[in-house]
């Protein structure tokens, strides 16, 4: 009887080795990989609180023509019209984010990625964009010329 129940003890001992060692392969499997893909892992940005930006000088944007400025984390563009208006809208395309331009040939915003367009008023009027560009106010201070998100 004392025979019988030796191997049952000799197999409970080596189930027991069996999972101590593998529990003990396994935390330190996690103990390397983790902190290897936490590191490959980009952090999160916060969006910059942003209300106004200098965006130039009257004399750096001559008439009829356009230039994309840092607003906090996202473009935005700057146009002055053939008249001499002064407006800016957001600089990402409302299809899929793609960064617009202004194209004077055209007399318009342009999107290269699908070809969308919107006037100067920001409006979309061809391709696939779904909505307008979100306009910014434009203000001028002596020479200076500033952009807002505020009212």
């Amino acid at each position: 009887m004392n025979e019988s129940a030796e191997p049952s003890f000799r197999q409970s001992k080596r189930d027991f080795l069996k999972y101590v060692l593998g529990g003990g392969l396994l935390a330190w499997i996690t103990a390397v990989v983790y902190p290897i893909l936490a590191y490959l892992k980009p952090p999160k940005q916060s969006e910059a609180k942003i209300s106004s930006v200098k965006a130039g000088t009257l004399k750096d944007i001559p008439k009829d023509s356009g230039t994309i400025v840092r607003f906090g984390n996202k473009p935005a563009i700057l146009i002055r019209t053939a008249q001499g208006k002064l407006r800016a809208f957001t600089a990402t395309c409302t299809h899929l984010d793609c960064t617009v331009q202004y194209r004077k040939d055209m007399g318009l915003i342009w999107c290269a990625c699908h070809n969308g367009k919107y006037d100067l008023n920001g409006r979309n009027i061809a391709g696939p964009p779904p909505r307008p560009l979100t306009a910014l106010r434009v203000i001028v201070h002596g020479d200076d010329i500033f952009i807002s998100n505020q009212p």
